[in-house]
């Protein structure tokens, strides 16, 4: 590995993020390529975690545009201020300057609410900024995205082009619960982050959990990593797995299975799963 994606995935543990070789380099990739970095997989594996890291190692603002469905340019990019466009126009009436004079000015970036998108595009500052769960959104705004994400300038009718001011390291996510299109997956790279495996699993438990004895650690990640192979609903994500660390600590730092059924919990969130665990536990705890 060249020297500089070692020091990128330095900076990122530096910052509170574990990244693997592959997606040190994915990173360092997309930030001297000036491309778009697609992250799928399950959610809770640290996808929207990464960006944040990224913002901290570079000291960059970190905008954040949450995808949902429904959502339309005038969330992402920008949005007219109406009331000051009135008031604007009561008082050049009152002025006697005429509707044409009012009319040129009220289309102008005095009036314009400017939503993420365009805030990271006319940024004089690098930003780093993050499309989360863009899977989550319809194929509609996913289209209205490529002109941004190619050519780095969105459109405005009232106003013409805008182009980037400084071009903004983006980070997109995406929990696959739909199938994104080939022309927003051309214009960026792509990584899946998928669960860690148990020793970087077991590393970042310690990066939160820097007190916990490591054995105990240990025997909590196995089980945890155990729970994931069960058919559940929804299996515990990073952040879940170091809340059961935690709270398993909190119990007194011994994996019995009542402890383990208290606990449960901060673990998993539907009740049929921690039933399904309950049920299992004498098989899941390993001596």
């Amino acid at each position: 590995m060249i020297e500089a994606i070692k020091d990128l995935k330095t900076g990122l543990a530096q910052n509170g993020y574990l990244a693997d070789d592959n997606l040190a380099a994915a990173v360092y990739l997309a930030e001297n390529l000036g491309k778009p970095l697609l992250l799928e997989g399950p959610a809770g594996v640290g996808k929207t975690e990464l960006a944040k890291a990224w913002a901290r190692l570079r000291g960059c603002q970190l905008i954040r545009l949450q995808c949902y469905e429904g959502l339309d340019e005038s969330k992402a990019l920008y949005e007219w201020n109406y009331q000051k466009q009135l008031l604007y126009i009561q008082i050049e009436a009152l002025a006697e300057r005429g509707w044409e004079t009012g009319r040129q000015q009220i289309f102008d970036q005095e009036f314009l609410l400017k939503r993420p998108l365009l805030t990271a595009l006319t940024s004089s500052e690098p930003v780093v900024l993050l499309i989360d769960e863009i899977d989550k959104s319809d194929q509609e705004f996913e289209s209205f995205l490529l002109e941004a994400l190619s050519d780095w300038q969105v459109t405005i009718p009232e106003l013409g082009t805008i182009g980037a001011v400084t071009r903004p390291h983006v980070v997109l996510t995406s929990n696959s619960t739909r199938e994104l299109g080939d022309a927003l997956r051309r214009r960026c790279l792509h990584f899946h982050i998928d669960y860690p495996d148990f020793e970087r699993e077991l590393a970042i438990v310690e990066l939160n959990a820097p007190d916990i004895d490591r054995r105990f650690a240990s025997q909590l990640i196995e089980f945890v990593q155990n729970v994931r192979k069960q058919p559940l609903k929804k299996p515990p994500s990073i952040t879940e797995s170091i809340d059961w660390v935690l709270s398993m600590n909190l119990l007194g730092g011994e994996l019995t299975a009542d402890k383990a059924r208290a606990a449960l919990t901060a673990l998993l969130k539907y009740t049929k799963d921690r039933e399904l665990v309950a049920d299992k536990l004498p098989y899941l705890i390993k001596p």
